[in-house]
């Protein structure tokens, strides 16, 4: 059996040893053996330093424990009481370290309390609104989320450390405003819990989000749907858009083509084509090709942010062509709206709404319709009075299709055949299936100056 060594290095050997000679007569590190797991390691050059060697759990580890020459070495008698600590921790069950990677991990660790000691939730939440800024799909979402934070969140918990923020913090917020603005509530939770995820990717905290809803929040509020639907019982108010029977909508466009101005022109645009009312308005003359009949609409303005075309009837290219030279009067036309203001910008989203109730007043007591409501007349009317296939329908809407192969596909192979409905549309708004009473002696489109 080998004798075990004890205290075989002196302090002239410290000073003497020489790295390995290789058969090539190249230098390698060579490690001196004191005794206790202490090595004094020498590398090409004539650098020394203290390594402790020993096995934990299994695992062979070496351990740095300074160096052994220069103005800040480590004595022999140092190294040999660090050596003996370290073998200690082993034997204990800890993994021993280098003293230096202990500071370097302890340092960190203390910046990093720092650090979440020092992030309030509004600081990682404008952290969170910059690094996603590109993103939002306007600058309106955008500043929706800033403010609707900054309004509900902020001033319950905008100052506390990011890492303390708890259920009880996200309640205070979420139930002043879960009865009468449910769908504000709903958003606010929504955008709270990600920007804790954030957080905790970040390392800024950790555990559980107390803004989840699922398994979470939803054992202590009503279901955001089930909110609305009382808030609205109590208003009064009917859950959807409220609509125009289809059958009514042929006298409707009477009565809006004999109207003067481009807020009508504008409304009856967006009924033929099917589209939401912001699709309508911000749209651009660059987003039109009257040769092939299409109004491509950019994805950063649809609602499932995908591009969307619609195949345009020869009445919506009448209208068309009517406004254009309100464009061609101020030069460059590509960027202009198709349906300008009086001061030149794009009509206000409530010009059409305003038109539609003064030709179509609500009974006292029911509510007004609305303009989004014509989408409904024209998914009722198709469903009802065509034949065209259900995703047909669902593609002129720009409803979204979950497999986005599918939804290529469609969008290319559908088009003739939506080009169709949309031809139809335009035809029975036109006065097919209305009484000939209503329909008779329309009044040509006229621009106002």
């Amino acid at each position: 059996m080998p004798r075990k060594l004890h205290n075989a290095l002196t302090a002239v050997t410290v000073r003497s040893a020489k790295p390995g000679i290789g058969k090539d007569g190249k230098e390698y590190a060579k490690r001196y053996a004191d005794g206790g797991g202490l090595y004094l390691q020498v590398k090409p050059g004539g650098a020394r330093s203290w390594v402790w060697r020993g096995t934990v759990a299994g695992t062979v580890r070496l351990v740095g424990l300074g160096s052994a020459y220069g103005p800040d070495a480590v004595t022999l008698a140092d190294a040999r009481e660090l050596a003996r600590i370290k073998a200690a921790q082993a034997a204990a069950g800890v993994v021993p370290m280098s003293d230096r990677k202990k500071v370097q991990r302890d340092a960190k660790a203390a910046a990093q309390a720092g650090r979440i000691a020092g992030t309030t939730f509004s600081d990682a939440a404008e952290s969170f609104l910059a690094m996603n800024e590109d993103g939002w799909k306007n600058d309106k979402h955008r500043n929706q989320w800033r403010s609707t934070l900054k309004t509900y969140a902020y001033p319950h918990f905008g100052d506390l450390p990011v890492g303390e923020v708890a259920t009880e913090h996200v309640l205070a917020a979420l139930k002043p405003i879960w009865r009468d603005k449910p769908e504000t509530a709903s958003r606010v939770r929504g955008r709270i819990e990600r920007v804790l995820d954030a957080a905790k990717v970040e390392g800024l905290r950790e555990g559980e989000n107390p803004a989840r809803w699922r398994g979470h929040l939803e054992n202590v509020l009503s279901a955001p749907s089930k909110a609305k639907k009382r808030r609205n019982e109590r208003l009064g108010r009917q859950g959807h858009h409220k609509a125009l029977a289809y059958a009514q909508v042929p006298a409707f466009v009477v009565k809006l083509r004999a109207v003067d101005g481009i807020a009508a022109m504008a409304l009856e645009f967006t009924i033929l084509t099917a589209a939401r009312t912001g699709e309508a308005i911000g749209a651009k003359w660059r987003e039109i090709d009257l040769e092939a009949a299409v109004w491509t609409i950019p994805a950063e303005r649809m609602k499932a942010e995908a591009e969307h075309s619609v195949p345009l009837s020869d009445r919506v290219l009448e209208i068309l062509k009517t406004v254009k030279p309100l464009a061609q009067a101020k030069g460059d036309i590509a960027e202009r709206p198709l349906f300008p203001s009086h001061h030149g910008g794009a009509l206000s989203n409530m010009a059409m709404l305003m038109q539609l109730r003064r030709l179509s007043p609500a009974p006292k007591g029911q509510p007004n319709l609305t303009v989004h409501g014509f989408r409904s007349s024209f998914r009722d009317w198709a469903a009802e009075s065509t034949g065209f296939s259900h995703e047909v329908c669902e593609m002129a809407l720009a409803h979204t299709i979950g497999n986005k192969a599918e939804a290529a596909y469609r969008r290319g192979a559908l088009l003739p055949k939506r080009r169709k409905l949309m031809d139809a549309w335009a035809e029975y708004c036109a006065g097919k299936g209305a009484a000939t009473d209503e329909v008779e002696n329309v009044t040509p489109i006229r621009v106002a100056s």
